[in-house]
């Protein structure tokens, strides 16, 4: 632990909460920052727990692999639909991050150019916007298509269109 106790051992509550001569005072903490101090400092504290036997521990990281990994790839998934594509493939990577560095160095990597791009989307023409959200309609069309959704709602309706059919096997 970067504190130096050794891990499972509580915080000691009597030193970290005087300030001394070397450290000023910290400011109370209040609101959401107190709730997640709190849930983040129980989450330690678990996590040190379990390191202690290995197999659970192993078992744990690879638990929290397998479900990041899976959301990250819905997320990737849903990227060009509406909705919150970005948003849970973040929330994957966070998921991972809870238990491995190189997810946690990605997370920070992939948050920073979103934000790029979203700062350079906004710098542009209001023509090249429209020519990436028609880009993205399309995407979003190729793919239903793709994946028969069109054939499918054109079977509901009665609708003999053969063209809206998918052309990959599997889906057709």
């Amino acid at each position: 632990m970067s504190d130096g106790r050794p891990p499972g051992s509580a915080p000691d509550q009597g030193s970290s909460a005087r300030p001394s001569a070397d450290r000023p005072a910290a400011p109370p903490v209040r609101g959401w920052r107190a709730r997640y101090h709190g849930a983040h400092t129980r989450y330690r504290g678990f996590r040190d727990g379990l390191r202690h036997r290995p197999v659970v521990d192993r078992c744990w990281r690879w638990s929290i692999g397998g479900l990041g990994t899976l959301i990250v790839i819905v997320g990737i998934i849903l990227i060009p639909y509406p909705g919150p594509g970005w948003l849970v493939v973040f929330t994957g990577l966070a998921v991972l991050a809870s238990e491995f560095e190189g997810a946690r160095r990605l997370l920070h990597f992939a948050r920073r150019h979103y934000d790029r791009w979203n700062d350079w989307q906004k710098q542009q023409h209001i023509v090249v916007r429209l020519l990436l959200f028609a880009a993205t309609g399309a995407v979003v069309l190729v793919t239903l298509w793709l994946l028969d959704v069109f054939g499918l709602v054109s079977d509901w309706f009665g609708i003999d269109a053969g063209w809206l059919d998918s052309p990959l096997e599997p889906f057709a």
